[in-house]
């Protein structure tokens, strides 16, 4: 995968030669022009066998309802997507395949016609990556000849279905853990298979996760890296004759400590004999002590144990203490501990009571605010049931519900067309939620006087831009009795060029992961509360205009067949 992500200087536009900087391919060799439905190559065969392949088509790509029961979603994907239409280039050796594929009957004129295409007569207008999202407003326009846009379709689903989701799903977390605590991505070893793991990685960073244990990740995308050891790690020892180098030198380099298995012995006895704490434990396990020296010695500036292999108060915490002050005796300061199983509230706030107590009967300073790690299948329900039951945990990984998204299978994105040679169409159903908005829109975000969005807009291309301080009729698209005026403080158009294509129009930079990240993370903030929250949030409206709407209702009477009573 790391080798996809050198720029192809041949394929992003005809000859190589967009002015803009040249775009990397998609970081997963997999995603190829063949990486689509077969009907989209049988769609455009019947599209090149009538000659309406030239013909310009809009399409928008949207989703229907925001996920997990909430009423906001975070767009993700748009950079691979850029990735991929900027390399888009059929190979021989796909032709061949498709050859072999495709009925007997198509004919060798669209094999050819499928030798030269690209996107360079494709545009792409999109809402910024990292923005938060709503139901029906387009997350990408995409305008082109509509035998290529329809190729377009699966792969562009398929890179922002999920991003979508997984970002979301990671922001949720992130929103009810609070701005404070850590979050780590542990998802790598349940994700759905490589990509899903990589593709987590990269999405919950963006939703404001910390870190990741991905290394992959961590060396395609720059995410910090967290992880210490599992109960492996601490089984594996039997006693503390195992470790054969037991020198330690001194954080300054001023001494050594020849025997620092010892050492951390020697503290563990001053623990044992000290008044406040001898009452929590008795005998300890003694090869976990020993996994802890030898954890320390190797990463001395890095020790934080797992102290739940045998018995966390009993054992783990007093065993702990004694290496992490053993270290503090030669100047380091250990990290903390991880809590990977039990009553994660008691568990924490008990360890962070002896952790207050050797800093009191020790006279080691900032002891008690040792870092306190929980994991163990954590979702956004147990990290609100932990908020509510009271807590001392300073970190929580997450990795299972986390990165396969277990409360919500999918986004559920569509690709639909809504105009053609310059005639809007619409796409009709009895579920209204399935109506298609017509023709090619911008979209507008308008804001109240405290600074938060109140309602998306959406209007026909050629309508007048909303202005500050002028009042405007914002009408739900379907159901004719909600409707409101609007006065907004602030209007910013949503829609951006992120691929001109060859219309010579300005190009939107890609911004990087970080970049990303604090956007998604300024938008969040900038979110009214009772839209966020868990139970019962606020639903956020999303309107047309009112010649927009007309228009609609127009089109859906003009469109749909009138029925005859017998």
């Amino acid at each position: 995968m790391e080798g996809q992500s050198k720029p192809n200087l041949l394929s992003n536009g005809p000859n190589g030669m967009w002015p803009a900087p040249v775009v990397p391919c998609p970081t997963n060799p997999m995603v190829t022009p063949l990486l689509t439905d077969l009907y989209q190559f049988t769609m455009s065969y019947a599209y090149w066998k009538a000659g309406k392949h030239q013909e310009r088509a809009v399409f928008d790509l949207y989703f229907r309802r925001n996920p997990f029961g909430g009423e906001y979603t975070v767009f993700a994907g748009l950079e691979e997507c850029i990735r991929f239409i900027a390399n888009f280039k059929i190979s021989e050796d796909e032709i061949s395949f498709l050859k072999e594929t495709l009925p007997a009957s198509c004919e060798d004129g669209f094999f050819e016609y499928l030798r030269g295409i690209d996107c360079s007569d494709v545009q792409v207008y999109a809402i910024s990556e990292g923005y938060v999202v709503f139901p029906k407003v387009p997350l990408l326009r995409v305008e082109g000849p509509v035998a290529v846009v329809q190729l377009l379709e699966t792969p562009f689903v398929n890179l922002v279905n999920y991003a979508s989701l997984v970002t979301t799903n990671a922001a949720r977390h992130r929103f009810v853990a609070g701005k404070s605590k850590l979050l780590l991505e542990f998802g790598l070893r349940r994700a759905q298979g490589p990509d899903g793991g990589i593709g987590a990685s990269r999405y919950c960073y963006m939703g404001g996760f910390d870190a990741t244990s991905n290394v992959a990740a961590g060396k395609l995308f720059g995410i910090p890296l967290r992880g210490t050891h599992s109960h492996a790690f601490v089984s594996s020892f039997m006693s503390s004759d195992e470790i054969v180098d037991k020198s330690l030198c001194s954080l300054d380099g001023s001494t050594t400590c020849e025997d620092f298995v010892a050492l951390a012995q020697s503290w563990l006895n001053k623990i044992q004999r000290s008044k406040s704490l001898s009452n929590v434990f008795g005998e300890t396990n003694q090869s976990e002590l020993a996994a802890f020296t030898s954890y320390a010695l190797a990463f001395p500036n890095n020790f934080l144990a797992l102290v739940d292999t045998y018995e966390v108060m009993r054992s783990g915490i007093p065993n702990f203490c004694a290496v992490a002050l053993a270290l503090h005796e030669l100047g380091y300061k250990a990290t903390g501990i991880r809590l990977d199983s039990g009553d994660l509230a008691y568990l924490s706030c008990e360890a962070r009571k002896f952790f207050c107590n050797v800093e009191k009967e020790f006279g080691v300073a900032g002891f008690g605010k040792m870092t306190i790690t929980a994991s163990n299948d954590l979702n956004e329900e147990t990290l609100d049931a932990l908020n509510k039951q009271g807590h001392e945990v300073d970190a929580f990984g997450i990795g299972t519900y986390l990165v396969t998204c277990y409360a919500q299978a999918a986004l559920g994105c569509v690709f639909k067309l809504v105009e053609i040679n310059n005639q809007p169409r619409i796409k009709l159903s009895e579920d209204v939620s399935k109506v298609s908005i017509p023709c090619k829109k911008r979209s507008y975000r308008l804001y109240g006087k405290e600074g938060y969005p109140l309602v998306d807009i959406m209007t026909g291309e050629n309508e007048p831009s909303p202005k500050v301080g002028e009042r405007l009729l914002c009408r739900h698209p379907f159901n004719e009795s909600k409707r409101a005026y609007v006065v907004p403080q602030q209007v910013e158009e949503l829609l951006k060029c992120y691929w001109p294509g060859n219309s010579g129009k300005q190009r939107e930079e890609l911004p990087s992961l970080k970049e990303i990240r604090n956007r998604c993370i300024r938008q969040l903030e900038q979110m009214r509360p009772d839209h966020m929250r868990k139970l019962n949030p606020t639903p956020y409206k999303v309107s047309v205009s009112g010649k927009l709407y007309e228009f609609i209702h127009f089109l859906w009477l003009n469109e749909a067949p009138v029925g005859e009573l017998q």
